[in-house]
């Protein structure tokens, strides 16, 4: 069975998401040029992350919506477990966001252009003022009612634990007095690996733990301290306990 759908993989599901893939950066890159960006750079990659998905043949399960307010801004912070993360969190998520992504990413042909139209905020690491530009901008983006999705971890985990978290996105909280949303990804390690030498993908469950949102006490260096640690224990108190640190 298994060999069968590594056969699928490459015959059928393949080219269906490249062409999924080409037809959703194309649509939101022309949408977003002549329409609305926060219309077009959010339906038409929902709709071809739950298409992937299904192509795939990957269940997902989702908890936690009922957490969510109509209507307000949050810093949602999720763990960083594989690639199929992205494909999960924005078709799953069922709330209209930007992502904060690392700067290398607007060089994939076609999807890096159309995240750009689409006004993700690229992260560039490489100097103060370029970070600071990037927040610069989350900032102006939450101010306009927009939620925001961060992996303050940075990269994709090497073994499914969760890894050091960057300060960033919890002082961007703080500073605009924003409760923070932790999520829990599990699965996304286990349908592919970051370590896998090979592309293939495993068929097992996704799912998508939407945490009760984590609401600014005071502001300060105390304040990010307490998101940052209260986000990590709430995001691994849903992580698979064989992830778990300690376990």
């Amino acid at each position: 069975m298994n060999y069968l759908y590594r056969i699928y993989q490459i015959v059928i599901a393949l080219p269906i998401i490249i062409v999924l893939t080409l037809l959703t950066a194309l649509t939101t890159s022309v949408g977003c040029i002549i329409g609305n960006g926060h219309f077009w750079g959010y339906y038409p990659p929902v709709i071809w992350s739950k298409l992937v998905l299904m192509v795939l043949f990957l269940p997902v399960k989702v908890t936690g919506r009922e957490n969510l307010k109509h209507g307000e801004s949050y810093v949602f912070v999720s763990n960083h477990q594989g690639a199929f993360d992205i494909f999960l969190v924005f078709g799953h998520l069922h709330r209209n966001f930007k992502w904060m992504m690392k700067q290398q990413l607007r060089k994939i042909p076609f999807v890096g252009y159309a995240c750009e139209k689409s006004h993700q905020i690229f992260v560039d690491r490489h100097a103060p003022k370029k970070i600071q530009a990037s927040y610069d901008k989350a900032r102006h983006t939450l101010k306009e009612g927009m939620s925001v999705v961060v992996f303050p971890e940075g990269s994709r985990t090497y073994n499914g634990r969760i890894g050091a978290f960057k300060r960033g996105a919890f002082m961007l909280a703080d500073e605009l007095q924003l409760p923070v949303v932790p999520l829990t990804i599990n699965g996304s390690f286990d349908v592919m690996p970051r370590t896998s030498k090979w592309y293939w993908v495993h068929r097992r469950r996704l799912t998508l733990t939407i945490h009760k949102p984590i609401y600014p006490q005071s502001q300060g260096a105390e304040n990010v301290s307490r998101l940052m640690e209260e986000s990590r224990k709430a995001i691994e108190s849903a992580l698979d306990a064989k992830y778990r640190d300690g376990e």
